[in-house]
């Protein structure tokens, strides 16, 4: 194998510990951010040069067309190319950008009847942890997230600050949909809209559910 330029091991490191998070492989715009490098183009250059090298099994026709050799996580181009397009997530209820909202029913959320909505398995990945919330109210709405819009959540009990997550207020048994701002022994609970207040608790008594992965609208 040819010696690795700084760039291609920055590179082929990201895309291992993507795969090993994610359980999918990044896309080439995934990588340009990831690695702050200036272009796609310059990813597709190095990214044949990982192939080339044996590195880096691609697919070039494929999104997340990538695998590392032998690696526990990675799927090959081939395998990637012949999963289904979508995956089916489930619907598990309401969560309200506005005021806190109380939690849905314990059965609502193990009920073997759910509704399942399928989404693109380059959004997704496998779904693993992966559902759909429908939003009521619109304190989210500069974020572009509107009454009855559906967002994808992936389940955390971590986020970064400033990330988008559906929290629970502990004492009150209420869920909502905000920007996370840990600030000491207080947590900010940020709208995405001009008109309305940020929500201050005690850290305490905010417990993280998951974070948002993407909307999802229907257009009529």
């Amino acid at each position: 194998m040819k010696e690795l330029s700084d760039k291609q091991a920055r590179m082929l490191e990201f895309i291992e510990e993507f795969i090993d998070e994610h359980d999918y492989p990044p896309t080439v715009r995934d990588i340009q951010y990831g690695c702050g490098l200036s272009s796609t183009s310059v990813v597709k250059y190095n990214l044949d040069r990982l192939s080339e090298g044996g590195y880096l099994n691609r697919d070039s026709e494929v999104s997340r067309g990538l695998a590392i050799p032998g690696s526990r996580g990675g799927r090959s181009a081939a395998r990637s190319a012949r999963e289904p397009d979508t995956v089916a997530v489930p619907l598990m209820g309401t969560i309200a950008a506005g005021a806190p909202f109380p939690l849905p029913q314990t059965d609502t959320w193990s009920d073997p009847g759910i509704e399942q909505i399928d989404l693109p398995q380059a959004v997704v990945g496998r779904g693993d942890g992966v559902y759909a919330l429908k939003v009521k109210g619109d304190s989210m709405i500069d974020a572009l997230i509107g009454d009855g819009d559906l967002v994808i959540m992936e389940s955390t009990q971590q986020v970064r600050n400033g990330q988008m997550a559906a929290v629970r207020l502990v004492k009150e048994d209420e869920t909502t949909l905000k920007y996370f701002h840990p600030e000491g022994d207080t947590v900010r609970l940020q709208p995405a809209n001009s008109q309305m207040e940020p929500i201050f608790v005690q850290s305490d008594n905010v417990e993280v559910m998951s974070r948002v992965l993407a909307v999802w609208r229907y257009m009529a």
